[in-house]
């Protein structure tokens, strides 16, 4: 097998610190051929003569460690750090960073700070969100097998995007190939909490299986005719009693509304294809590389949620339910790249295509005290759809002393959530005298004794992003670069509910399972109707813009031997607006609309001295933003199907303002082996935190600006190889090598709430202690994050065995309604195994992979606490998981 040093998977990512766009490219300084063969550095003297008294030496350095030679403080994952892993997405091998915590669905929050910290760029371009109220991606949709490798960087410079609280994650696509090749993979995976085991689930459509449903959730003509009406749905002038049936019947389509109970849930599995080529093009050579994957999981989640009214959580929860869950995952990926090399110039196109489907049925059976005695069913059935498209253009060009990068990019990202449907039955347990359906459940569909509802949602966003930068080398070691960066983000989110409402249903009817209850003749012989329930306060409909631009200037130069800047300003202005649609033609709203239009100049200084050979200390400080993401700013009702958590955003939310820290001793005592040691320590003006709100029983999270934060802390990591030919002299040892890879984060936070502090909530102002303690720690904050991956592998050929431990200690997910205790999550540790193998089968390359999660079986919980009280807001267990796969290359 030919293998790529692994130097140089990083070495494309060197230029980062200089230009955003080259992130995605090779490296700024041309190094040999032959560097991986050499040491981590090396230093010579050539001696040239001149003549008889004259003789000029020249002394040159080789660097080839991306994280020690870039001039800010980042962290790095080549497609062998991704692979060692041996995770399929790849919010999952970022986990495994220093300081990195992946909280819900691929969120990454970079030490402690919450998603909104985090910038993703894919090849040096922003990227839209395929989420309802989001502005950042979900990492997890991206498969591991379209990542070439990742950068993370930590300390702010000023050709990034000034909203850089917490760090940039740039995640590079696969580069253009050096030699054609073609390869198959596959795999099947087991889970202990699922495969075979419980769960429920719904036909749908028959092509479900493919992420893609073959019509049945399209929206109806009927329906599809009314929403264009720009009229609400309800009975009265525009719609009569029978158009409302009509519509009704339309959706009583049994395929999305019946939930099944299913003993043996299937079993996990993937499969894939990867090739490249390379042309050659008189003097350049063209690269050709595409890729498609396709994956299937299924997970069943038995879980138990609570709600307290009481300050202290005393007496018996106000709504218990035990909820059992079962989602499908399907994820479908493509990737086509063309790279043009020219000389010193470099062109590469590059379009992405993920779609990410989420096929969920849920069954709940539970009480509320505001139904005192009563047992209370639900069943849910929901299909929601995100997809992403995006086309980039990044063009390198040199020129001597002179670099031209440019970059252009167009994304599309689109949600759809069809025929989310709900069923509520109820049971009153009251003797037969008092009620003949006692000790039956029952929907009336009246809303007192159940009720049934369906809801359809959908969102767009364009995103338009360019930039250049122009970098020229004034003297030896000094580089001074100029960059200019728009973006422009357009996105639209609507939201139709309705109920289906019935005045008399005889007592027979009401005991009919879903798909029979609203079934043509039911509807037809009992009257019942379709009410929408979509607000007219303006919360349906919402159109968000942000558009951005950006000028920067730095220079990165040597102050003097063993002693380098990196030095420059940003300024940025941003317009973000967010307003509700008028749908229904009301001519007013009750929701304030957002309208922020700022500018900030942000400056950014990093320092290395290098006070030995294999020593260098960094100092950086910086200002940053954070904007309000549009989840944080639509008011707009919104489920979240992994939390089960119902959400809803504040218009009057402002920029938060950091000012960053940091110092950082590393010490690189051999071939890409290190310690590093960091302290870092960051003010937050107006920094945006979540709270949580109880009405009735009804739960839901909102945001709110608390007045101020700080976040110190500091983190240490290490990476060692040992050489285990010392062992013995059996062949066995002889080329393998035993792999320590550690990091440990310690990070403290602290919300300050001072008397007269105040915060705005839809455009009312109230007192910030009504939403935040003082002293709190901030959402998503983990005081301690540990990684280790201990392992060994043949350096000669594909043969690897790691141990991964990850552990997060308890975190703060929002804070808690009524001045009751927050809402802590509990990670707690997960210890992985996965073990690669390469083999050589009748000529062709083959890959065995073997993966084995959460082998200590933990569990998820997200609890209040008061002393002994202790309400459970979400637990279950998570299944230990288990996959073998194979790669085939040609």
């Amino acid at each position: 097998m030919t293998k790529r040093p692994i130097f140089a998977s990083l070495l494309l990512l060197s230029s980062a610190l200089v230009a955003p766009a080259a992130l995605a490219q090779d490296a700024a300084v041309d190094a040999p051929a032959d560097a991986a063969a050499q040491p981590d550095e090396e230093d010579g003297d050539v001696s040239i003569p001149g003549g008889a008294d004259a003789e000029i030496v020249v002394t040159g350095r080789f660097t080839p460690n991306i994280v020690r030679a870039t001039p800010e403080v980042v962290s790095a994952l080549s497609s062998a750090d991704i692979a060692r892993t041996g995770e399929g997405d790849i919010s999952g091998a970022l986990q495994r960073v220093t300081g990195l915590s992946v909280v819900g669905g691929g969120y990454v929050y970079v030490r402690g700070l919450g998603d909104r910290y985090s910038l993703a760029l894919l090849n040096g371009s922003p990227l839209p969100s395929p989420e309802p109220l989001k502005r950042v991606v979900p990492l997890d949709i991206f498969p591991s097998n379209v990542i070439d490798s990742t950068l993370i960087q930590k300390s702010y410079s000023a050709n990034f995007p000034g909203e850089f609280g917490g760090g940039v994650i740039n995640l590079t696509t696969k580069a253009i190939p050096r030699e054609p090749f073609l390869t198959f993979s596959g795999g099947i995976g087991w889970d202990s909490e699922t495969t075979n085991q419980l769960g429920y689930t719904y036909y749908g459509s028959d092509t479900d299986w493919t992420g893609f449903d073959d019509g049945t959730r399209d929206v109806p003509p009927l329906l599809k005719a009314a929403f264009a009406s720009g009229k609400p749905i309800l009975e009265g002038a525009d719609f009569s009693q029978n158009d409302l049936k009509a519509m009704a019947m339309e959706l009583s389509n049994s395929p999305t509304s019946l939930l099944q109970q299913n003993d043996h849930i299937p079993i996990n599995w993937s499969a894939g294809v990867t090739g490249g080529t390379t042309i050659a093009l008189g003097d350049g050579e063209l690269g050709i590389i595409a890729t498609a994957g396709i994956s299937n999981k299924w997970r069943t989640r038995d879980t138990l949620q609570q709600t307290s009214v009481e300050r202290d959580l005393s007496g018996d929860p106000q709504t218990s339910y035990n909820r059992v869950v079962t989602d499908n995952r399907v994820v479908v990926n493509g990737l086509l790249g063309f790279g043009l090399e020219i000389g010193e110039h470099k062109l590469r196109w590059t379009n992405l295509y993920i779609r990410d489907t989420l096929k969920q049925a849920r069954l709940a059976l539970g009480t509320d005290a505001n139904q005192q005695g009563r047992d209370i069913m639900k069943q849910d059935t929901a299909w929601y759809e995100r997809q992403l498209i995006n086309t980039q253009f990044v063009g390198e060009f040199h020129f001597d002393q002179l670099k031209l990068d440019l970059r252009g990019a167009y994304a599309n990202s689109q949600r759809e959530a069809p025929y989310e449907r709900s069923f509520t039955y109820v049971r009153t347990n009251l003797p037969t005298a008092q009620d003949p359906l006692g000790d039956k459940f029952v929907n009336d569909l009246g809303g007192s004794r159940g009720d049934a509802s369906i809801a359809f949602s959908d969102l767009n966003e364009d995103l338009w992003s360019g930039g250049v930068d122009l970098s020229y080398e004034l003297a030896p070691r000094i580089t001074a670069t100029v960059g200019y960066a728009y973006s422009d983000t357009h996105r639209t989110s609507a939201r139709r509910s309705f109920q289906f409402r019935a005045s008399n249903l005889p007592l027979a009817v009401q005991q009919l399972r879903p798909d029979y209850l609203l079934s043509d003749a039911t509807i037809q012989l009992y009257d019942i109707t379709l009410l929408e329930t979509s607000a007219q306060d303006g919360t349906a409909a919402f159109a968000a813009d942000l558009t951005t631009h950006a000028g920067y200037a730095q220079v990165q130069a040597e102050l003097t031997a063993g002693v380098n800047i990196n030095a420059g300003v940003r300024y940025e202005t941003a317009k973000q607006t967010v307003a509700p649609i008028d749908l229904f033609n009301t001519g007013s709203s009750a929701i304030v609309e957002t309208n922020l239009n700022n500018n900030y100049w942000l400056p950014a200084v990093t320092l290395t001295w290098e006070v030995a050979p294999d020593m260098q200390l960094r100092a950086s400080g910086s200002k940053t933003i954070a904007r309000p993401q549009f989840r944080e700013l639509v008011a707009q009702v919104y489920q979240d199907p992994e939390s089960n958590r119902l959400y809803r955003g504040n218009p009057s939310l402002t920029d938060s303002e950091l000012w960053n820290a940091e110092a950082r001793y590393e010490w690189y005592f051999d071939k890409d082996q290190r310690l590093s040691v960091a302290g870092f320590y960051k003010s937050i003006d107006n920094p945006i935190e979540a709270f949580t709100s109880l009405s009735d029983s009804s739960v839901s999270t909102g945001f709110a600006n608390a007045p101020k934060a700080t976040l110190y802390g500091a983190e240490v990591e290490v990476q060692k190889y040992v050489p285990l030919d010392t062992l013995s002299d059996a062949p066995f040892w002889q080329s393998r090598r035993l792999v320590l890879i550690g990091n440990y984060t310690y990070t403290q936070s602290d919300i300050s709430v001072r008397e007269g502090d105040t915060t705005v909530i839809n455009g009312v102002t109230e007192a910030a202690s009504n939403y935040f303690f003082d002293g709190a720690p901030m959402t998503g904050q983990s005081d301690h994050l540990v990684n280790l991956q201990i392992g060994l592998e043949d350096q000669d050929k594909l043969s690897q065995q790691t141990l991964l431990l990850t552990y997060a200690s308890p975190r703060v997910t929002s804070r808690g309604p009524s001045r009751q205790p927050d809402l802590l999550e509990k990670p707690g540790i997960q210890l992985d195994f996965v073990a690669r193998q390469g083999l050589n089968m009748l000529g062709k390359e083959v890959e065995l992979k073997f993966e084995a999660r959460n082998l200590t079986g933990r569990k998820y919980q997200e609890v209040q606490t008061s002393g002994d009280n202790k309400i459970y807001f979400n637990r279950y267990k998570l299944g230990r998981t288990f996959s073998l796969s194979a790669s085939l290359k040609f």
